[in-house]
């Protein structure tokens, strides 16, 4: 991509963020559109017109959030979003300190060196300059960056200090995040207020119950030997498939009888007196064939007839299909987190017992998988992954080959007459690979998500943080490395072919330079259009509009088309590592790369700050139990990076590159410090964290606990007191 093509990118990703912004300002004073600019306002009983007086001013919305504190995130959005801004906050403050020194710097010493022959004096250039000028990019930012340094100069004494000073800047503020995080999770933690899941306890793998006993007996029997004085109760896990099915399509039906009532009642106000009522069809598995009948009085016989399935299913769960899982609840929340991280039998595979999570993060069909598919199912997963990103790799590989303007002309010659004219070409040349790459990122988080469900975890957000590390991995190779590497692999394919182990390195650390205006526009493309995009919330407001105008009738329908849902971590960090994975890389190579590393954190940490105070809605709380997740996955960039250089300054034979291999390992000797000296606190709840503020806990508060995790399909409007005793059995 030569200059002008990327200036063209950037100067149309940032009109379009203008743009987005001028229609934020706009629309978010609409009184329609609250709903859609203000839902966790309003769900707070807050009034949204407070934040309207001056947004007439495009930019009224940013002093709003500077002024915000983390202690307002923590309030409205809990702690884990307070984390991630941590997480924005430290990356920025990497990028800036790590810019001050080094643009000032490593940007006038490339500049003034001569290793790149400028395109306008290409015929007087020499042979040996020729072959240098085909296996770069020429464009005017390359004077700018370390291909501009010639092989074996001194002045590679300044790119390797500077590897040095972004690798410290890095230990240094991740150190000083760690603790933060931590000092946060225990604050929280330490409050008084009952939280259900620090009064209990899963336990998993219970053998079988001796000859006359319940399931239920054994574990109350069990757990009150071992804690005498704070045992409540227990609650065993059941077979809830069946009855599950049955409550799913009862709530459906639910749902379909309240929308027909409130057309029908919507078609007497229009001057009919009698109205028209809904008619549907019916068809098996949903197929709408079949006889016409009457909605209303289908759906009411079809609940009527769910409704007592449920009720006789129920009985028959509760006798005949208890599982080798319990909830148990105690009375002190110091009890509960000693049990959660304490070896309760000789055998491992017996007794199982963790820290609970919250009620509404529980995955309930994996709290029964048994100890050995727990340990043999993550493995299978592992493969899974692994032969996913190998086979996304080749055609991430071959169509970022094929989708530069050389190659499409090579083998797609139909299109040359195209692609001669200047606009198109240009376009093309600025936006082709970059498209190319989120068709093929579209569909694969929530692949790796299902897969980190059948491992077998128990809580959502473990899940979560679960894929969120296989998508890290995959965009890495596949996107940054593969990118790198594959987009010249029709003139590497040899090299890697004859020398495929010595080789990888060299070849990445070669191939940077040439892809740099790529990432450069792949960086601004997603910060101003992406963010743009977040701060306007056009597509949830046209999808609200149209669902409100065709097919909302009720109330309930109407609140869940605007329900925004949370921040969704899982895909969003991912992401940002990759950018950050990008600028790290970059930023001593070329560093002009790191305003624009700058840029995209800023703006996503104003534009984020901003959705997660009116915006979104946390569906749960870890306590900041992501951030030892993100503090490594970091460190990962960290070390891609420092290997990168090492395999850079070889490239350059600088006499003195062995310097750079301590780097990596002090790398590791911190990722080690770490996980040893602040992990412990994330994977467990300190007991002198649980023991602070303790207050009296009444059993009518341990009853609320307890009814919190009973599971969805035992609990229904229509028949509550009958399903809360049935319920109850089992505990």
């Amino acid at each position: 991509m030569d200059f002008s093509s990327f200036l063209t990118s950037l100067g149309t990703s940032f009109i379009l963020f203008v743009i987005f912004m001028l229609l934020y300002a706009w629309l978010s004073q609409r009184p329609g559109n609250a709903v859609v600019y203000y839902p966790n306002w309003i769900l707070r009983g807050k009034d949204p017109a407070d934040s309207r007086s001056s947004t007439r001013n495009p930019f009224a919305w940013i002093p709003e959030v500077l002024s915000s504190r983390e202690k307002d995130v923590i309030d409205v959005s809990g702690v884990d979003t307070a984390v991630y801004f941590v997480f924005l906050t430290t990356v920025l403050g990497i990028l800036v300190f790590s810019g001050v020194i080094l643009l000032p710097v490593l940007v006038p010493v490339a500049a003034t060196d001569s290793a790149i022959i400028d395109t306008d004096n290409w015929e007087n250039s020499t042979s040996n300059s020729s072959q240098a000028l085909i296996n770069g990019t020429f464009s005017r930012l390359d004077k700018l960056s370390m291909g501009n340094v010639k092989e074996r100069s001194p002045r590679l004494w300044a790119f390797l200090i500077a590897t040095y000073w972004v690798s410290f800047v890095t230990y240094y503020l991740l150190w000083k995040a760690y603790k933060h995080v931590a000092q946060m999770r225990a604050k929280a933690l330490m409050s008084p207020k009952v939280k259900p899941e620090q009064f209990a306890v899963l336990v998993r793998d219970m053998p079988n119950p001796p000859e006359g006993q319940s399931q239920k007996q054994q574990v109350d029997s069990y757990f009150r030997t071992i804690y005498p004085n704070t045992f409540y109760r227990s609650l065993v896990i059941t077979d809830n498939t069946k009855v599950n099915k049955i409550w799913k399509e009862l709530e459906r039906c639910k749902r379909e009888l309240a929308h027909a009532e409130a057309k029908y009642a919507k078609s007497k106000n229009k001057g009919n007196t009698e109205g028209i009522r809904p008619m549907n069809k019916t068809g098996v598995h949903g197929l709408k064939i079949g006889k016409k009948l009457d909605s209303i009085d289908y759906y009411t016989e079809k609940i009527k007839d769910l409704t007592r399935k449920l009720k006789d299913e129920h009985k028959v769960t509760v006798q005949k299909r208890p599982q080798c899982s319990a909830l148990v609840f105690f009375k002190s929340r110091v009890t509960a987190a000693c049990a959660g991280q304490s070896l309760h039998a000789q055998m491992v595979d017996n007794w199982t017992v963790i820290d609970a999570p919250e009620p509404q993060q529980l995955i309930w069909k994996n709290l029964t998988i048994k100890f050995f598919h727990r340990q043999t199912r993550p493995y299978v997963v592992y493969v899974i992954v692994f032969l996913t990103i190998s086979f996304y790799l080749i055609p991430i590989s071959f169509i970022s080959a094929l989708t530069t303007l050389t190659n499409l002309k090579k083998f797609l010659p139909f299109l040359i007459p195209i692609l001669k004219i200047t606009a198109i070409e240009t376009l093309l040349e600025s936006y082709l690979p970059q498209l190319t790459l989120y068709l093929f990122m579209a569909v694969l988080p929530k692949f790796l998500l299902f897969l980190s469900k059948i491992e077998g975890i128990p809580s959502e957000s473990h899940a979560t943080r679960a894929a969120s590390g296989k998508y890290f991995y995959f965009i890495v190779v596949n996107v940054f490395i593969g990118f790198s590497i594959e987009g010249t692999v029709f003139s590497t394919i040899k090299r890697i072919q004859y020398n495929p182990i010595n080789s990888i390195v060299t070849i990445l650390a070669e191939s940077l330079p040439d892809r740099a205006t790529f990432f450069l526009t792949y960086v601004a493309l997603h910060c101003l259009g992406g963010f743009g995009l977040e701060l306007s919330r056009i597509i949830p407001l046209t999808k609200f509009h149209l669902k409100k105008k065709f097919y909302c009738k009720t109330e309930a329908e109407i609140r869940e088309s605007w329900m925004p849902g949370d921040l969704n971590y899982g895909k969003r960090f991912p992401h940002d590592m990759l950018v950050i994975t990008i600028v790290l890389c970059y930023s001593v190579m070329a560093p002009i790369i790191i305003p624009f590393g700058v840029l995209y954190f800023g703006l996503e940490w104003l534009v984020l700050r901003n959705q997660a105070l009116k915006v979104y809605i946390p569906l749960f709380e870890s306590y900041g139990r992501g951030w030892p997740h993100m503090h490594s996955r970091m460190l990962a960039a960290l070390l891609l990076f420092q290997v990168t250089m090492l395999g850079y300054f070889g490239a350059k034979e600088f006499y003195y590159d062995p310097l750079a291999v301590p780097l990596v390992i002090l790398s590791l000797i911190f990722a080690f410090v770490c996980r040893k000296k602040f992990y412990p606190a994330f994977r467990h709840t300190a007991l002198e964290v649980v023991c602070h503020e303790q207050v009296e806990i009444t059993d009518m508060e341990l009853e609320r606990i307890i009814k919190s995790y009973i599971p969805p399909c035992f609990r229904s409007e229509n028949f509550a007191d009958n399903q809360q005793e049935v319920a109850l059995s089992i505990v």
